[in-house]
């Protein structure tokens, strides 16, 4: 078994944890801004420590950034806070498990993204995966028990919020494979841990000085908040050392179409958690991404 697979699969059960509590912030009174917040503040200084800890342990010491990996960093992170707002806003609108796979459009986002951004290839299989994966979509794009016209109860909030979510999460993994790949000096785990420090550092200043402009006192209650939040910054921090890791290993088209054992937690988190029942027309569009999702693991 080849080293990114069991990478993968840990990320997918760090976030798919993480969301849950990000869920249980939201219904605690947290703005979506603070949510994601949560996820920043409490898991950068926990990376620091590591990148540094590990530099030194390895004797690998500072990195040489290029510039291009600034490029990247830039795009990954700031995509990925406006992902995760979306995916946090969509828990508004629609229940656990089908707010996770509507993110996980990624998968078939990130193949497109990949093949723009990084020259990775995309093949005739791969683009019929992602028209079955469409059809999932447009499946969990129809809320239950709605009526009028078809396209009116597709195109709604929670499709744009969980499209948004798929865009934007297939930008921000080609951008950290990206940014890892351009430093071209240290091993696997150094290379991503570096990024990972650099760009929490930014997102955690990003989402800091939103706040403290847009939404003053939130800051406040992510902190009182701090036992439900400090294991989302906990959880968030694995997932992501396990995501950039697998990242550098691998394409992102990829390594998320693995990643997509997610919504398998998913469903067991709705049920479990959130005592959540999912719709018979949700099932069929859960099984049709997931089959896009099947092959795009078979032609890896």
């Amino acid at each position: 078994m080849e080293l990114w697979i069991p990478i993968t699969l840990a990320a997918a059960t760090a976030q798919s944890v993480r969301f849950m509590l990000q869920k249980r912030l939201k219904v605690m009174a947290l703005s979506t801004a603070g949510a994601t917040f949560a996820r920043f503040i409490y898991s950068t200084p926990l990376v620091a420590v590591i990148a540094i800890a590990y530099a030194m342990m390895t004797a690998q010491g500072v990195p040489q950034i290029p510039g291009q990996f600034w490029l990247y960093a830039i795009a990954g992170g700031t995509s990925q806070i406006l992902a995760t707002m979306c995916v946090v806003a969509l828990f508004s609108h629609r229940n656990f498990a089908v707010g996770i796979t509507f993110k996980k459009t990624e998968v078939l986002l990130s193949a497109l993204f990949g093949f723009l951004l990084l020259g990775d290839i995309i093949t005739g299989w791969a683009i019929t995966a992602m028209i079955v994966g469409l059809i999932g979509v447009l499946l969990l794009s129809d809320p239950p028990n709605a009526t009028g016209r078809w396209v009116r109860r597709v195109l709604n909030r929670a499709t744009a919020l969980g499209i948004g979510a798929g865009i934007l999460f297939g930008i921000s993994g080609n951008g950290y494979r990206g940014a890892s790949l351009s430093l071209g000096e240290g091993d696997v785990f150094y290379r991503a841990i570096v990024t990972l420090a650099i760009v929490t550092a930014m997102q955690t200043a990003a989402m800091a000085i939103w706040l403290l402009w847009r939404e003053q006192g939130e800051m406040q209650k992510v902190f009182r908040a701090w036992r439900i939040a400090g294991l989302v910054g906990l959880t968030s921090m694995v997932g992501s050392i396990c995501w950039f890791n697998a990242y550098t290993l691998q394409t992102a088209s990829y390594v998320n179409a693995l990643g997509q054992v997610e919504l398998l937690f998913s469903l067991a988190i709705g049920a479990l958690a959130f005592g959540e029942k999912i719709s018979a027309r949700e099932w069929q569009g859960i099984a049709f991404l997931g089959g896009s999702i099947v092959v795009l693991v078979m032609l890896g």
